[in-house]
């Protein structure tokens, strides 16, 4: 199974969408919360080429988005082979 992270905001409801689809897969995920910023919201806003929405996915490394993409790859039947590497 991939490794994917997630980094995401306090009561943020693109981020409880996101979580709930990769949960619903049987998805394990690392939560990186960044509701008050710091080292770690830095570092996302680095590894996601400055996109400072949350959530920011990553799978195995590979940034895919936010909650809107995340669901665009499932529509495509992109997400699982995703998911399996």
């Amino acid at each position: 199974m991939a490794k994917v992270e997630i980094y995401t905001k306090f009561m943020c409801p693109y981020c409880t969408r996101a979580k709930s689809l990769l949960a619903g897969k049987g998805v394990e995920f690392e939560e990186i919360d960044i509701t008050m910023g710091g080292p770690k919201r830095q570092e996302m806003l680095a590894r996601a080429n400055g996109r400072s929405t949350v959530p920011q996915v990553f799978i195995d490394g590979t940034h895919v988005g936010g909650s809107d993409d995340l669901a665009a790859l499932e529509r495509a039947g992109k997400l699982d082979p995703m998911l399996a590497a």
